[in-house]
């Protein structure tokens, strides 16, 4: 990938004399096992523990201010400035302490397409985390390791950790992008998911750049060459919705799209298993039990070894991470055409959205930017019932440019290649979570079935009274009632005060964008009544 940044001179040099170079996945597991680092389940798969952390840490991830990218990052709770110098101190510390260790390494690419494409090189101080990155890039020919030169460098070291005092780090955690030396640090977490996040914040900085729109969604293909995207935030059902049996997935999770199509970031796939069904999610299940695949914080029997995915009792984040090749209807190319389907997924927890809607142009900016989803009691400390969450561009964490960067990259290109957009809630009907169910899966399924084949676009259509959008009044497989969702509650006078509620909290939201966006953009979100 051509760069965006002048190479900086005078990095020290990372010692990895005594490196695994390229270890294949069964190298690693025997590395992993003999080193205590997992174990092996009775389907061949290994499993890990991240130990404290069982998920990212985004109060502790930092962006390095630096000349070359200071006036394009979009600087505050999301990328945290670091000092240059505070930077360097933290590397050299952590280069210095890690001479002549054994690490592992990996040189993968992040990017399907090879003109976009990223040299990564992923050192771990694991043999567990370089399977992850393993598992989870696009792994180079033995041709094109005897060329590799890497344009990143991650170096994760778990152990090494941070002196707030000294380094200018929250704690001893740290995530440390920084965009001239083409380095990343992490240190203090065994969490991989940081390693992917990372080389994902890096393409969202460079790509956009170039005028590709980076994107956190998954993308299938049908076999008429018909390429779908799902948009979404974690646990709305981008992995489970795009594993289609009869649709080719292109990936699960991260894309580009380019002026001749979508191409995967990756070269596998990172599921959430938790309660994670044989029977509806097929595909999910057999490639999380095969050996290569790595699974995070699952509950293993001690002595039969078999998987109790239904666990909790670590975290309710319980992942597996397995080679995209795994998925029996891959893309062999990670690549597909334009998208000729848009779908946005929201899990609305307050049960007033409908399960599908059809969106115009200024309403797919509108939600897109707004990137709803709903957080569930439970799920975090201090959450003791359902609250909204709104990510920008379904993805902000990721993101190091303004919002406004990506929205109009996607608005751009949905205009031009003419990209029908749809807005499908994936969670409550019949109330709010506590009160109502989840939206039934095959329901779900219906109705991306037939926006995919094309009949739903067909349908007759009635505007939402609260948030404006087309909701189709029929659709195959799916009972009329449940399309209409104040329909589903006992008490409508009930559903129109939670939809007008949530419906206040989107404006709320929205205000940050008001200036950026033309009227028609902001008279498009939810009506004021």
């Amino acid at each position: 990938m051509q760069d965006t940044a002048t190479p900086v001179a005078n990095i020290p040099e990372l010692d990895l004399e005594n490196a695994r170079h390229n270890y294949v996945s069964a190298q690693l597991c025997e590395e992993a096992i003999r080193n205590g680092e997992g174990r092996f389940a009775a389907s061949g798969s290994l499993v890990v523990s991240t130990g404290q952390y069982t998920g990212r840490s985004p109060k502790d991830k930092f962006v390095v201010k630096e000349p070359s990218s200071e006036d394009k990052i979009w600087w505050g709770t999301v990328n945290q400035p670091l000092d240059e110098e505070k930077f360097n101190g933290l590397r050299d510390r952590m280069f210095k302490e890690i001479k002549g260790r054994k690490l592992y390494v990996q040189d993968l690419f992040v990017g399907a397409d090879p003109e976009y494409r990223l040299s990564a090189r992923i050192v771990t101080e694991t043999a567990w985390a370089s399977l992850f990155a393993r598992n989870l890039f696009v792994r180079p020919t033995s041709e094109e390791l005897e060329s590799f030169k890497p344009d990143f460098t991650v170096v994760d070291i778990p152990s090494f950790k941070a002196d707030p005092a000294q380094d200018g780090t929250r704690t001893e955690t740290f995530i440390a992008l920084n965009m001239a030396q083409r380095m990343v640090l992490v240190g203090g977490t065994e969490y991989a998911g940081e390693i992917k996040k990372s080389m994902f914040t890096v393409m969202n900085y460079m790509l956009p750049l170039r005028g590709v729109m980076s994107m956190h969604c998954s993308a299938n293909m049908g076999p008429e060459g018909d390429t779908a995207l799902f948009f979404g935030l974690s646990g709305t059902g981008k992995t489970t919705l795009s594993a289609d049996p009869n649709r080719t997935l292109i990936g699960d999770d991260e894309h580009g799209w380019t002026d001749r199509g979508v191409f995967n970031f990756e070269g596998g796939c990172y599921a959430k298993v938790i309660k994670l069904s044989q029977q509806a999610e097929p595909e999910i299940w057999d490639a999380s039990h095969r050996f290569g695949a790595l699974l995070e914080n699952v509950v293993m029997d001690d002595e039969t070894r078999t998987l109790d995915l239904e666990s909790s009792k670590l975290t309710e984040n319980t992942r597996s991470a397995y080679p995209i090749h795994y998925i029996s209807n891959a893309s062999p190319t990670g690549q597909g055409g334009h998208p000729k389907n848009v779908l946005m997924l929201t899990a609305d927890a307050f049960g007033v959205m409908p399960p599908i809607a059809r969106l115009n142009p200024e309403q797919a900016m509108y939600y897109f930017l707004s990137g709803y989803t709903a957080k569930l009691a439970g799920t975090e400390r201090g959450v003791t019932e359902p609250e909204p969450n709104f990510s920008a561009c379904f993805g902000s964490p990721f993101l190091p440019l303004p919002p406004m960067s990506y929205a109009q990259l996607l608005g751009d290109k949905i205009q031009k290649h003419g990209s029908d957009v749809w807005l499908v809630n994936t969670g409550w009907t019949g109330g709010p979570y506590g009160v109502g169910q989840r939206m039934s899966i095959q329901y779900t399924r219906a109705m991306i079935t037939a926006v995919l084949d094309g009949s739903l676009a067909e349908v007759e259509t009635r505007p939402d009274p609260v948030f404006g959008f087309a909701v189709p009044v029929s659709c195959p497989g799916v009972p009329d009632s449940v399309l209409s969702p104040r329909n589903t509650w006992e008490n409508g006078e009930e559903y129109d005060r939670a939809a007008l509620s949530l419906a206040a909290r989107f404006r709320s939201n929205f205000e940050k964008f008001a200036d950026q966006v033309t009227e028609e953009v902001r008279a498009a979100g939810p009506r004021n009544q």
